[in-house]
């Protein structure tokens, strides 16, 4: 998908962004840490001639540029800020990985600017980090993860194993989306440098401060799991089930991994035009 810099109030950020499908409906995409809005162009394939798609390349990942808060809170502001230059009204919201950690907080602070919510696997109360992503975090946390993310966004390929694990098949990763993802938020030393401290910042109580937002949350909101997921147990989908009262449907994708948007867009598709359509 080609992306383009919109400036907003807190500052410029990339989105791919396809032409008003029926409806004036938009679709929200949210990727997570270390991929970019490209996670999300075989789902916008299929859904762009149904209604608009908007793919948002979070702060220091893709074309946006790095910023000086990389707070859940501050990157859901910038998500309300793309959402708000761009003049979009109540969005279908749909997240992956540490997009989903943002999504809800995002949901619990603006529910008013929600159709629909779907979050697929991604952090969840206090699993942030999850234990497999505990080493890297580790590392961001001591200033030692940069160097080796510049060396991966040199040479993507040095990046398979880790984006590879979030895959059922890693070695089936085109290099093009290898270096979409790693090419970009580690591309160059200072651009490393931020994507460390994108992971540094991520703390679990700043999700967990919007869990009473969510326990409030009527957006009809569904949850579609991968369950063959090293980073996320299906448990999680379960959790988000009892504590957000708009919650339709639990989804389980079966042996699917953490990147299944990407790899396995038709286990997620049907199920957004189902929910979409019901509500």
């Amino acid at each position: 998908m080609d992306t383009r810099t919109i400036t907003t109030r807190s500052g410029d950020i990339a989105v791919a962004d396809t032409a008003p499908g029926d409806g004036g409906r938009t679709a929200f995409f949210v990727h997570g840490v270390g991929t970019s809005s490209h996670l999300w162009r075989k789902v916008v394939a299929e859904l762009s001639g149904e209604r608009r798609c908007v793919a948002v390349d979070l702060p220091a990942h893709g074309g946006s540029p790095g910023r000086a808060d990389y707070s859940l809170p501050a990157v859901a502001a910038a998500i309300e800020d793309a959402r708000d230059a761009l003049g979009l009204g109540a969005v279908d919201l749909v997240a992956n990985d540490t997009g989903g950690a943002i999504a809800q907080v995002y949901a619990a602070a603006h529910p008013e600017h929600l159709r629909t919510l779907t979050l697929t696997n991604c952090d969840t109360q206090d699993n942030l980090p999850p234990e497999a992503f505990k080493p890297t975090a580790d590392l961001a946390e001591q200033g030692l993860f940069a160097e080796l993310a510049a060396a991966a966004g040199a040479d993507p390929e040095l990046g398979r194993p880790g984006i590879g694990a979030g895959y059922e098949h890693p070695e089936d990763i085109p290099l093009d989306t290898l270096r979409a993802y790693l090419g970009t938020a580690a591309g160059t030393p200072e651009r490393a440098k931020e994507f460390e401290r994108f992971i540094a910042s991520l703390r679990a109580e700043d999700l967990r401060a919007a869990e009473p937002g969510l326990r409030k949350l009527d957006v009809p909101t569904l949850i579609v799991w991968g369950t063959g997921d090293d980073f996320f147990a299906t448990s999680w989908a379960y959790w988000l089930r009892d504590t957000i009262p708009g919650v339709t449907e639990v989804v389980e994708v079966p042996g699917a991994k953490l990147f299944f948007p990407d790899e396995r867009p038709g286990d997620l598709v049907p199920h957004l035009r189902r929910h979409w359509a019901a509500h």
